[in-house]
């Protein structure tokens, strides 16, 4: 019996350490001292029967175990600090740096020109005494229609139109549910500009988006007329745009505005002059470019908001921030704002 019990450990002691001595990463290392010494090892259920054997024989047993163990354990740590060592040499050359290659150019990010016009329409009407306010994306429709005199049966509040959640909850379709809590919770003088996120069922093209940017104003004192609307927006667009633009003001019907007005922008790149190709893509020809919504606020809004129209009066308008900034860089395609072309955007 003791004979066979200490060939077993001897072939233990063999296999093991050629095992090690084979093993080319910690991994496999580990793997080869959980075999042979672990709670199941070989070596260790090799000492488990040594309860069958006589007293004399167990410290034979027991030495020879012990003196396995101890070259199995010392195999182990000098390959181990040697895998090491080889894996930190291989780590030093894959990571060397060639001084004598030229420097990589670091290139620097550009504000998006959406956040470039963004910025300067925030500092404009600031200056001009107005105040930046939020909102929610997701809305009640009472803030989104109800309010704004955007009843049931009205167009825009077709599911064809509308991001619906539930039947009272939407995806805002403009930012002028902002205008309806800002009126709700403050009261006059009010001059507040909301851009945000906005959102509609709208093919993605070269003109439209599902999502898209706006930015509404709104203005609320005693007063107000459609005149000093029409002021307001010259001043902005002369300050955006530069003073030789021209914007032209056409009748239209909104149900939340009385006066309303669509606002058009003379056209930067033929100014209304039909240009040599004969064609100008930009405004098609019509020397002019639609831009955005306004009109008086409507009396009935105002009383929805708990202000009383006999006292006070207002203005607003709302205006697509892709848009404007097509207008001021040239851009002819809207999808070029979204697509992260860094060729695109490093022209900004």
């Amino acid at each position: 019996m003791i004979k066979e019990t200490l060939e077993k450990i001897e072939q233990i002691s063999e296999k093991t350490l050629s095992a090690i001595k084979e093993s080319v990463d910690l991994d496999a290392i580990n793997d080869v001292r959980v075999k042979i010494l672990g709670k199941k090892g070989e070596l260790t259920a090799v000492l488990k029967t040594m309860g069958k054997l006589s007293a004399d024989e167990r410290p034979v047993i027991g030495a020879k175990a012990n003196e396995v163990r101890e070259a199995v354990e010392r195999a182990i740590s000098e390959q181990t600090a040697k895998l090491k060592s080889l894996h930190y040499e291989a780590r030093i050359k894959s990571e060397a740096i060639d001084v004598t290659l030229p420097g990589k150019r670091m290139r620097s990010g550009r504000p998006h020109p959406m956040s470039i016009v963004l910025n300067d329409l925030k500092e404009i009407f600031r200056s001009m005494g107005y105040t930046v306010v939020a909102g929610p994306e997701i809305e009640e429709t009472r803030y989104v229609f109800d309010m704004l005199n955007t009843f049931e049966g009205h167009p825009a509040r077709d599911e064809s139109d509308t991001f619906y959640i539930s039947d009272d909850v939407v995806l805002r379709t403009q930012t002028s549910s902002v205008q309806i809590r800002t009126m709700l919770e403050n009261k006059p003088p009010i001059a507040i500009i909301s851009p945000g996120r906005v959102f509609r069922r709208d093919e993605f093209d070269a003109t439209h988006s599902p999502v898209f940017n706006q930015c509404e104003a709104l203005v609320v004192d005693k007063n107000i007329t459609f005149a000093d609307l029409k002021g307001t927006l010259e001043t902005f667009m002369k300050r955006l745009y530069g003073d030789s633009v021209k914007l032209r003001f056409r009748p239209h019907n909104f149900p939340y505005t009385e006066p309303s007005a669509e606002v058009d922008l003379s056209c930067f790149k033929c100014n209304g002059q039909t240009p040599d190709s004969g064609y100008c893509g930009f405004c098609k020809n019509e020397g002019w470019v639609e831009m955005l919504g306004a009109g008086v606020v409507h009396p009935q809004v105002l009383r929805n908001c708990g202000i009383d129209p006999d006292v006070y009066s207002g203005f607003a308008f709302g205006m697509g921030l892709e848009r404007i900034t097509m207008m001021r860089y040239e851009i002819d395609d809207l999808r070029h704002l979204y697509e992260n072309d860094i060729r695109f955007l490093k022209q900004f």
